[in-house]
């Protein structure tokens, strides 16, 4: 090969590099303005005041929501969002849910956001237990209930337009119809049968976390609860398992709400055979639980006049088992009706402070326990 030739051929090798270098640069620049631009373009500052609610759904990340948040303004472009990600090293930490965010952030502070608790929407914590109405105890203190749960999500310390109010999700629950809302078809019938009363869909939204959009109205967001809530249940086969007890699966639910009111932790499963074998005597359940929640105010121990009222619950003045759930039972209190201990058991009764709860089969002997609890000061009354 000549000098010549040689030279030739570095000159088009040249020539093959620069073009290639040019199309890789193109190919970047290409790459950045389909995600929306150049990373350079961004927003400056935390916010214009107008708050937006975005959702990182479960199993998605930032590069998913990169593309939203320049669609609706919040950031000038997904390249900057995700470059600004990239560079804070505790981005792998956001978790899903609902965040506050605001219009025109800089890529910066929308990352910031998405990490400060603060602007993360609290999931509505359902425990064992929980009841669908507020419930004020003796004394002036007062449980929340699930509806304002919820209201506190939507709407923060203070109510304002457009946010979802008990007021709102008492009326959904007393009159949408059931198979709407998501409500199992072995509990249709009796939901529908009460038609007018929120308390209808007691028990019927299962203990769990549960994240919500704010922006829902009341209907979705109780449908969303309760069709979610149905799975948990129904995933227990309390059809099947239900039958096996002699009961219904909506009969079942409303047992297990008692379980979750009357028994102390690691004898759910005693407590759910003495209602089983009450209900076969038959005996009336005569349950305390069931005395309260039909009253304005509760404690512990109930008083004559309190036990004589006949409610659709009080199950010392009616026969069988409350007309609904009295609470939201755990997953533990469904699966103790399920499979419930082995014994002749009657009678239980809390007999001190500690929780230590006993039980028996003779009236007597349930007589005897009575006293101790009295003693020991369990059953005072402050009415």
């Amino acid at each position: 090969m000549s000098t010549r030739q040689a030279a030739m051929r570095r000159t088009r090798g040249t020539a093959v590099l620069a073009v290639s270098i040019l199309l890789i640069v193109g190919l970047i620049a290409w790459i950045a303005i389909a995600r929306g631009g150049a990373s350079g373009k961004d927003f400056e500052g935390t916010g214009n005041g107008e708050e937006q609610v975005v959702e990182i759904p479960e199993g998605s990340n930032l590069s998913a929501l990169g593309p939203e948040l320049e669609k609706r303004g919040i950031v000038a472009s997904d390249g900057a969002f995700q470059t600004a990600a990239a560079n804070n090293p505790n981005a792998d930490s956001i978790q899903p849910g609902f965040y506050r965010l605001e219009g025109e952030m800089s890529a910066e502070s929308a990352v910031d956001a998405l990490l400060d608790p603060q602007h993360r929407i609290t999931p509505v914590q359902v425990y064992g237990g929980a009841t669908l109405m507020d419930i004020n105890i003796l004394g002036g203190q007062t449980r929340y209930g699930i509806l304002s749960m919820i209201q506190q999500v939507s709407c923060g310390d203070t109510p304002k337009p457009g946010c979802v109010t008990v007021d709102q999700l008492n009326d959904v629950a007393a009159n949408a119809d059931p198979a709407e809302l998501g409500v199992p078809e072995w509990a249709r019938e009796t939901v529908a049968g009460r038609a007018g009363d929120g308390k209808r869909l007691e028990g019927l939204i299962a203990p769990g976390e549960y994240i919500i959009d704010p922006h829902a109205d009341a209907k979705a967001i109780l449908t969303d609860l309760i069709t979610r809530s149905a799975k948990q249940y129904e995933d227990t086969d309390i059809v099947g398992r239900a039958k096996a007890v002699g009961l219904t699966p909506y009969e079942l639910l409303t047992a297990a709400s008692l379980v979750e009111r009357e028994a102390p932790a690691g004898e759910f499963d005693k407590v759910a055979r003495v209602i089983l074998n009450r209900l076969k005597a038959p005996m009336r359940l005569e349950f305390d639980s069931t005395v309260n929640y039909g009253l304005p105010s509760v404690e512990v121990a109930t008083t004559d006049a309190d036990r004589a009222r006949v409610t659709p619950w009080n199950t010392y003045a009616m026969d069988g088992l409350p007309q609904t759930p009295i609470a939201s039972p755990s997953m533990e209190a469904i699966e103790a009706m399920e499979h419930p201990a082995d014994g002749n058991w009657l009678f239980f009764v809390t007999v001190d402070k500690d929780g230590t709860t006993v039980f028996n089969d003779t009236f007597e002997g349930h007589l005897n326990d009575t006293q101790r609890a009295v003693d020991n000061g369990v059953l005072d009354s402050k009415r």
